[in-house]
């Protein structure tokens, strides 16, 4: 169970002298397009020498209009909703050899075969991974003071006090214990932030060792003794066949009582009965910006448990900060372009355990 960052094995560069500009195409939805992409990303792209941005639309490798504008592509930017790269729309592409996704998750749009041609893969995972990271030490705060449960209090109160401090076992962030799972881009993005706090974080990822969890300020524990010891327990931990259910019945059994339970993650990583459950019992919190489904119906559990907190899946990028994920696809093809190789690429090895 990891989502953690991996280092590339190779960032050989392309320096024959006589490369002339690299042909770069948008294949990406339209809406997704004008949503993202700003005049002045389409402008970076034409002023950069080493580009030749073939069209300043989207171009579809499903669309025999395109064909022509396609064939000579050696660089692609895809983003939300971009079709997958099979070897149906690969071979309609024949040049291709560099993809840059404008997103975070790029497996929704790479191929098995994109790796079979050696076709290297850059995503945005980097620059989405902070408003994440905002938005998750945003909740561990609010959790921490009770913010939502006291608020809902206030509202029902007609005018009477709340007792905040009698309210709940833990009020406030000093010197509480928080529990990272997933040393992921996000997680390690968490531990950070929360350097500004007096907190001591704990971190459950068996991909890292000793030395990484030293250079991170924290201490490495096992799933178990991180839900035992926190206060309040965040998710940064990938979608996989491995971590469905990784927060089960076992897990939130060993949370203590006045804990909190924070998912900007995947609603899959938790079982939901079983947290809805504990929910009923009515010792535990739980901030949800993911559940699963990803709408949840009307006659949800979730929707009426106690102490829950869900917000519509906003923790990634939204508004202006899809600025961020532009400029970084921007900023890559133009790596590639001028270089031969992405500062950030995929490595395919660890493709499998990232989100």
């Amino acid at each position: 169970m990891t989502s953690r960052p991996v280092t590339p094995r190779s960032t050989a560069t392309d320096d024959r002298p006589d490369r002339g500009p690299v042909a770069v195409a948008f294949v990406l939805p339209g809406p997704t397009f004008e949503r993202v992409f700003a005049p002045a990303d389409v402008a970076a792209l034409h002023a950069a020498p080493a580009v030749r941005l073939v069209h300043d639309r989207p171009l579809d490798p499903d669309d025999p209009r395109d064909a022509g504008l396609l064939a000579d592509v050696e660089c692609i930017i895809t983003g939300w909703g971009s079709p997958v790269l099979d070897v149906r729309r690969l071979d309609r592409m024949p040049r291709l050899r560099a993809i840059a996704h404008s997103a975070g998750s790029v497996k929704p749009v790479v191929d098995d075969d994109v790796w079979a041609r050696d076709i290297v893969v850059t995503t945005s995972a980097a620059a989405n991974a902070v408003p994440v990271a905002e938005f998750a030490v945003a909740m561990i705060v609010l959790a921490a003071k009770r913010a939502f449960a006291t608020a809902s209090a206030l509202a029902a109160s007609d005018g009477a006090p709340v007792d905040v401090e009698g309210s709940w076992p833990v009020i406030g962030m000093h010197g509480i214990t928080v529990g990272v799972v997933g040393a992921s881009r996000v997680g390690r993005a968490v531990v950070e932030r929360l350097r500004d706090h007096d907190v001591r974080v704990l971190v459950s990822d068996p991909y890292l060792d000793a030395a990484e969890a030293a250079a991170l300020g924290v201490t490495a524990v096992d799933l178990d003794t991180l839900a035992a010891a926190s206060d309040i327990v965040t998710l940064h931990a990938p979608l996989l066949p491995s971590t469905r259910n990784l927060v089960d019945r076992h897990v939130l059994g060993l949370m203590r009582p006045g804990a909190t339970l924070v998912n900007t993650a995947r609603g899959g990583i938790v079982d939901q009965e079983a947290l809805a459950d504990r929910l009923d019992r009515g010792d535990l919190a739980a901030v949800l910006d993911v559940t699963e489904p990803e709408v949840l119906p009307a006659g949800a559990r979730l929707r009426s448990t106690p102490n829950t907190f869900i917000t519509p899946h906003i923790a990634g990028s939204l508004g202006n900060e899809l600025r961020r994920l532009a400029g970084n696809a921007v900023r890559e093809t133009v790596a590639f372009a001028a270089t031969g190789a992405f500062t950030d690429p995929i490595v395919p090895d660890g493709f499998a355990v990232q989100a």
